[in-house]
């Protein structure tokens, strides 16, 4: 009983205590527990670095082996490639020379000889020789065609002075001025003038109507008009301010009512001028050729001479040298216009082939008669 009561009495300071170190326990747990909860965040941080870090070796080793594989896969197929092309390039410059050769030994031998070509420049010599002389025989005859033609000339200038002259030829009783007799002997003009005949000056018919130069071919067959009577103020022509209107000269009236026939550039010249000049150019050149034989090579006189690309086709002769000496697109013959309302807008006309009359030309001796013949 005692022992209970003294049990009783000490179990205020057990309760105490006991909730005292429960205190202490709860505290001391929730310590306990943010320290082993950083221990395990320390211990699981480093173990997931550590397996990082082993699979980040491991997927560059893996990565180093695939990398390597398909490097030296490539390199293989890189060294193949480069052989390949060294071989046929090799073979390339190989074929080349042996190509080189054989051709010059084929052109050497069949197409360009030497003693052939030797052979055709010496008979190219001699028929320049030829033509040289040709040409020098016919420069002489064409001077002396020239000085006979002069000398013609120059006889018929001569008569003709000496006709015009014949009065001073000398007569038994004067001797003439060019019959000194001071000298022994007259001069080449006093025996030319003896020699011939004295000129004589045609006289023109004097037609009734002086101004109209038509008057002969209709005068007789149409009616005459009856003679007007004289004028009382008759205007001077003689003043020599007066050059427009009705006061004119009547033989300058005349002469520019019956003018002739003046055509203008446009009417004069040909249409087809440019083309005939340029046939006639092409006809000169061909005419002018020196050598007309084909060259044959020595080593193929057998056989038939194969002509040039450019002068023969499968469809026949092309007439390069004949018929034209350059490519002629008259298509094609265009000017660049812009046009007015947009101009990034541009378009071709062709050219035009007649060039347009000058208006101030065509007005030449126009400003007064208004009927012409």
């Amino acid at each position: 009983m005692a022992a209970m009561v003294r049990l009783l009495e000490q179990t205020d300071g057990i309760v105490e205590d006991s909730y005292q170190r429960k205190n202490v326990a709860e505290q001391e747990r929730l310590n306990e527990f943010a320290a082993s909860v950083k221990i395990q965040a320390w211990f699981r941080g480093s173990r997931i670095r550590c397996y990082m870090k082993h699979l980040n070796r491991s997927a560059t080793v893996i990565q180093k082996r695939w990398r390597g594989f398909m490097g030296r896969q490539f390199f293989r197929l890189y060294v193949k490639n480069c052989v390949l092309v060294m071989k046929l390039n090799f073979y390339n410059l190989q074929a080349t020379k042996v190509q080189k050769v054989w051709r010059g030994y084929y052109v050497r031998k069949y197409v360009f000889n030497y003693y052939s070509r030797k052979r055709y420049l010496e008979a190219l010599v001699v028929k320049n020789e030829i033509i040289r002389n040709e040409l020098e025989e016919y420069a002489e005859q064409q001077e002396q065609n020239r000085r006979r033609q002069k000398e013609a000339k120059e006889k018929s200038t001569q008569e003709r002075l000496a006709r015009k002259y014949h009065y001073l030829i000398s007569t038994h009783v004067i001797p003439g001025v060019f019959n000194s007799p001071f000298q022994p002997f007259p001069s080449e003009m006093e025996y030319a003038l003896a020699s011939v005949k004295p000129l004589v000056h045609k006289r023109r018919a004097v037609s009734e109507n002086p101004y109209d130069p038509g008057w002969s071919s209709y005068g007789h067959e149409l009616p005459k008009a009856p003679q007007l009577p004289p004028l009382v103020n008759k205007p001077q022509y003689s003043m020599p301010e007066r050059k427009q209107g009705p006061f004119r000269m009547p033989d300058e009236v005349q002469r520019q009512r019956y003018k002739s026939f003046q055509p203008s550039l446009r009417v004069a010249t040909s249409f087809t001028a440019l083309e005939e000049a340029r046939e006639r150019m092409k006809a000169e050149e061909w005419v002018t050729r020196i050598n007309d034989d084909i060259f044959v090579p020595f080593t193929k006189r057998d056989s038939q001479y194969e002509p040039l690309l450019h002068t023969t086709s499968s469809y026949g002769h092309l007439p390069y040298g004949t018929r034209y000496f350059r490519e002629e697109f008259l298509d094609r013959h265009v000017t660049r216009m812009v046009s007015p309302s947009d101009p990034y807008k541009v378009y071709y006309v062709p050219f035009k082939t007649v060039v347009p009359p000058i208006p101030v030309f065509e007005k030449l001796n126009d400003t007064y008669s208004q009927g012409q013949v």
